[in-house]
């Protein structure tokens, strides 16, 4: 009994430990952030370090090196995009308003941490190529999910939902692009951009409905609402 209570003792403090580990890690990340801000994305790890106020050697001690780090970074962009995102797309609205806040999620977050984004999307960390591509894994989760969110609404009205999946990767892949354009032009506004984008897509939807004769306002909320789940795709 006595050996059971202190093996139990061992496993909660390697269970705080771990959970040190992990939010020390997620400070650091924090920190790698704010030294994007004010380096651009050729900072170093000693910027990190700065911006976390450690020392290189401290630094190491949570991330094996700097492909670790970008792991890391591509991690959190994940989770503000998705968390931003996801609410967004799952509004119960009509089909434009729906369209179009989810363009702006997307766009408010390549706005707000532009730096992360030139990042990830160039897979380098300072003079160091890397091989994790966590802009492309997004993009492969997100148009799953829409391949699965067009299909749903395409049986539910009846239609050959087969065009659901090229569709998807269409308009991810129109969205993705333009993103990147926009983000190293800065000719329109926000506002702007997301505008002409969710005019275009639903024109698309629009334009294909009324040649299977199918009709939808696109200010009122549809009458089947489907839920989108982003899962990484194996």
């Amino acid at each position: 009994m006595g050996e059971g209570v202190k093996g139990q003792g061992g496993d909660a403090r390697r269970e705080r430990w771990r959970e040190h580990r992990a939010a020390r890690r997620a400070e650091f990340v924090e920190a790698a952030l704010r030294a994007l801000d004010e380096h651009g994305p050729e900072l170093g790890m000693e910027h990190v370090a700065a911006a976390a106020g450690v020392t290189k050697p401290v630094l190491y001690r949570h991330f094996t090196d700097k492909a670790d780090l970008f792991v890391a970074l591509g991690q959190r962009g994940t989770e503000i995009l998705f968390e931003r995102l996801i609410p967004a797309i799952n509004r119960e609205e009509a089909p434009v308003p729906r369209i179009r806040k989810s363009l702006d999620a997307f766009f408010s977050v390549i706005e707000d941490y532009p730096n992360l984004y030139r990042l990830l999307a160039r897979r380098s960390f300072g003079d160091r190529p890397v091989d994790s591509d966590p802009v492309r894994e997004d993009k492969e989760m997100i148009a799953a999910a829409l391949t699965s969110l067009l299909g749903d609404y395409m049986r539910a009205l009846n239609l050959d939902s087969g065009a659901a999946e090229p569709w998807a990767y269409s308009i991810v892949g129109m969205v993705q692009t333009t993103g990147e354009w926009w983000l190293e032009r800065r000719s329109m506004t926000r506002d702007a951009v997301v505008e002409y984008l969710t005019t275009i897509i639903w024109a698309a939807i629009d334009g294909f409905l009324r040649q299977q004769g199918v009709q939808i306002a696109p200010d009122k909320p549809f009458e089947v609402n489907k839920v989108v789940q982003l899962r990484r795709v194996q």
